[in-house]
């Protein structure tokens, strides 16, 4: 698609696409859970690129997307990039399914590797259950590096050790092909897609003007009472604490933020959203979560919170806190300054939130909510859960299903909404011919909300 073909229409971004022809396909079935893309694409790779024709491409896009982490590099030696510009990491189920193709072909015990950074490759080797291997990086990417010397390395440990090539770029698959060296392409998968994808979007100009919003965050340990029971004296209970805050300012720092000390297990930080979005890989990667439960040995919550003044944003992340709280802690949620609710983000997600909002104006309901004694949030929360199934009326073991709860606990949030005249017995449902009838509740509250 030309430049010029594309629409005036301020709401689409136009994302300029660089890599190999053979990922189009797949990218536009991903670009196709974004609507305000409009792509341009320019097919290329580290040997054909042209300072000019880059040059003319970055002036008729507004955010640009590598697929490939070389031609990514040796484009920012050719030109000055005024827009910004992402790249594909091969980090995730790109990765994945490339080593399980590899497992499925070879009787593999060494690799030799490019493009893709060594921890990603250990951890996905451990989750496959793999011990009995060794492998070689590529040493460094700078200028003088070339398509031909990645393919001297991986031949080289071929001949040395017959090790299989793990490789992130096209170019260097075709070669080894032709040289009769086992390989692997690593491509990025639909997922892989979307999350850079996500990423550049955050990047766009239209995102800018959020960058400096005010963005308020409180981490708490879970249950801090119960494990300091575990603690023999006092002044474990202080190294403990001072080990945690040690770890706040750590991550403070990481944030470019502020860390205030809200009194023993509870620390609070202020930071911007450009840089929490940029730190969080747009608000999916929180490793703190991870740092505390195998460092400290304990699990926290965090509840964070964008507003338009401080004071909005301070008021959202304690809602978000209990967000986190409910679901049984180690996660994070966001409120948004729009009252919307993303999350849970856990130690590494890449599944889809619940994206729910949180606004609840009718004053009759949120006074049934007390009574019910739940928050305004738990309850909108379960609203969202519930209304997107389309079901109102439900046994307690069905609730239970669509909430991820204990029949138990289900039957415990029913008492409360009859209390509260929250739900209605609409019927019974006869499961056996010797077994007792299940009630039939009607949630009213959520149909008169929809209604």
């Amino acid at each position: 698609m030309n430049g010029n073909q594309l629409s005036a229409n301020g709401t689409e971004i136009i994302i300029g696409i660089v890599g190999p022809k053979a990922l189009k396909t797949e990218i536009m079935k991903a670009l196709e859970s974004f609507p305000n893309f409009q792509p341009v694409f320019l097919h290329a790779t580290p040997t054909t690129m042209e300072p000019e024709v880059m040059a003319d491409f970055i002036s008729r896009v507004e955010v640009l997307l590598f697929t490939e982490f070389q031609t990514f590099f040796n484009a920012k030696q050719l030109v000055d990039f005024p827009i910004p510009a992402q790249y594909v990491p091969l980090m995730g189920t790109g990765l994945y399914r490339s080593l399980f193709l590899i497992q499925n072909q070879y009787d593999y015990h060494y690799f030799s590797v490019d493009t893709v950074e060594e921890k990603y490759l250990k951890r996905i080797l451990y989750d496959l259950g793999e011990k009995d291997y060794a492998f070689k990086s590529f040493p460094h990417y700078d200028q003088s590096s070339s398509i031909q010397s990645i393919v001297q390395f991986h031949q080289d440990n071929y001949q040395e050790s017959g090790s299989i090539a793990i490789t992130g770029l096209q170019e260097v698959s075709l070669r080894l092909t032709e040289l009769g060296i086992p390989n692997e392409w690593v491509t990025p998968t639909y997922q892989d897609l979307i999350v850079s994808l996500e990423r550049a979007l955050l990047a766009t100009e239209a995102r800018k003007n959020k960058e400096s919003q005010i963005v308020f965050g409180i981490i708490d340990i879970d249950k801090f009472e119960k494990i300091t029971e575990k603690y023999a004296t006092e002044h474990e209970v202080q190294v403990l604490k001072l080990k945690f805050q040690q770890m706040m300012l750590n991550y403070t720092k990481l944030l470019d933020g502020h860390l205030i000390n809200s009194g023993g297990e509870e620390f609070s930080f202020i930071t911007t959203r450009g840089i929490f979005e940029r730190e969080t890989r747009g608000y999916k990667f929180i490793p703190l979560l991870n740092s505390a439960k195998t460092e400290l040995g304990v699990t926290i919550s965090i509840g964070v919170g964008f507003g338009r003044s401080a004071a909005e944003a301070g008021s959202h992340a304690r809602i978000a806190l209990r967000q986190s709280k409910e679901l049984g802690g180690n996660v994070c949620y966001i409120v948004r300054e729009d009252q919307s609710v993303i999350g849970p983000v856990d130690i590494i997600t890449d599944t889809q939130y619940e994206k729910y909002d949180l606004s609840i104006t009718d004053a009759e309901l949120l006074k049934k909510a007390e009574m019910a004694g739940m928050s305004a949030a738990y309850m909108t929360k379960l609203m969202a859960r519930v209304a997107r199934h389309k079901k109102y009326d439900y046994t307690a073991q069905e609730l239970a299903t669509t909430l991820d709860i204990t029949t138990r606990s289900a039957h415990r949030i029913l008492l409360k909404w009859m209390d509260a005249n929250l739900v209605d017995i609409v019927g019974e449902e006869k499961i056996t011919y010797k077994g007792r009838p299940r009630r039939i509740y009607r949630l009213s509250f959520i149909l008169a909300d929809h209604s």
